[in-house]
């Protein structure tokens, strides 16, 4: 079975900006190519799952979101990283209703699981909210990190908190 590295997209690979879909504001975060180069040498396959709600919202299309998602998919294989597939709920409960793939729900957690086979109890998500976390957890997935630049989250689980993304490389070794 596949081990998965699960990365939830705006805070953890790019920095937040609301409803982020044009490529001219899209700014990797230090340390995210360094760290998928890390998992992919260790085997893992690298997954991104997030929540869209402006797609839901109207700010942008679902085809604005796949052009920026076809790009970064490019740009992080120009620097040798394989993202093997972007799960992504374009819902927002207040506007389409409520559904099994936005997260807290583990909907896409679950896509991924059953599409690829992943071994979910020895795979890890890295989010930066605790939503993300709180899907993964609700997938099976055991190991979480819950990346906080600005220290201002407490979680009430096992998850790890870190700072800097370099730091997961640290407790993985």
């Amino acid at each position: 079975m596949i081990k998965a590295l699960f990365l939830d997209r705006d805070g953890v690979i790019n920095i937040e900006k609301d409803y982020l879909y044009k490529i001219d504001d899209f700014e990797f975060i230090d340390g995210i190519i360094e760290l998928c180069r890390y998992f992919l040498s260790n085997n893992y396959k690298i997954f991104v799952v997030t929540n869209q709600s402006g797609i839901a919202r109207g700010y942008y299309s679902e085809k604005d979101f796949l052009y920026l998602t076809r790009w970064m998919i490019e740009k992080f294989h120009s620097f040798g990283v394989t993202i093997e597939k972007v799960y992504y709920c374009p819902h927002h409960p207040d506007i389409t209703g409520f559904c099994e793939c936005r997260k807290p729900k583990p909907g896409m957690l679950y896509q991924a699981k059953n599409e690829f086979h992943i071994d979910m109890s020895n795979s890890i998500m890295i989010g930066d909210k605790e939503r993300d976390i709180e899907a993964a957890q609700n997938a099976g997935v055991q190991l979480t990190y819950l990346f906080d630049s600005l220290q201002q989250t407490e979680i009430s689980s096992a998850t790890r908190i870190v700072t800097q993304l370099n730091e997961i490389m640290e407790y993985e070794c």
